[in-house]
């Protein structure tokens, strides 16, 4: 094993090997979320209430283009825990068309809730990971989100 950076060719190799395990994870923990659902909180309404419990208060625009998913279906996911209580529109004071959205109490105690039991799930995986570990695997994941950004979605 070297530090030394790969050539392209061996590069797109091994980052498509990344892209054959992010695929599976990525519908396991959906599947997990969905048959874990708590509160009422499903997978598309827990991205929203997890963007606004990091980012503050956003449109819909915003949290579409932030999570590279199409405006209808954040609108249909805001719907959704609008209707459950866990968010609200706010007038904006950028746009007077573009309503902000954020969370209600409600909405920030379920998404703390779901959280937290993620985070007891995820302490769990073994494997002696260490926080150099974690920082490459962050890396490499920015990296690889980074080169597709230019991607729409819509």
């Amino acid at each position: 094993m070297t530090d030394e950076p790969l050539p392209p060719e061996e590069l797109a190799v091994r980052l498509a090997e990344v892209y054959l395990l992010v695929g599976p994870l990525y519908r396991r923990v959906l599947r997990k979320v969905e048959l874990d659902e708590m509160e009422g909180v499903g997978v598309g309404v827990r991205a929203v209430l997890d963007m606004l419990r990091l980012n503050g208060p956003m449109t819909v625009p915003q949290m579409g283009r932030a999570q590279a998913l199409s405006r209808q279906f954040v609108q249909r996911m805001v719907n959704d825990a609008a209707e459950r209580g866990l968010v609200e529109a706010v007038p904006n004071p950028a746009h007077r068309r573009s309503w902000l959205i954020r969370l209600t109490e409600a909405g920030r105690a379920a998404i703390e809730l779901v959280t937290a039991r993620e985070h007891g799930l995820l302490g769990q995986v073994g494997g002696g990971l260490t926080q150099a570990d974690v920082d490459a695997c962050v890396k490499v994941l920015s990296s690889m989100l980074g080169a597709v950004s230019d991607v729409e979605v819509d």
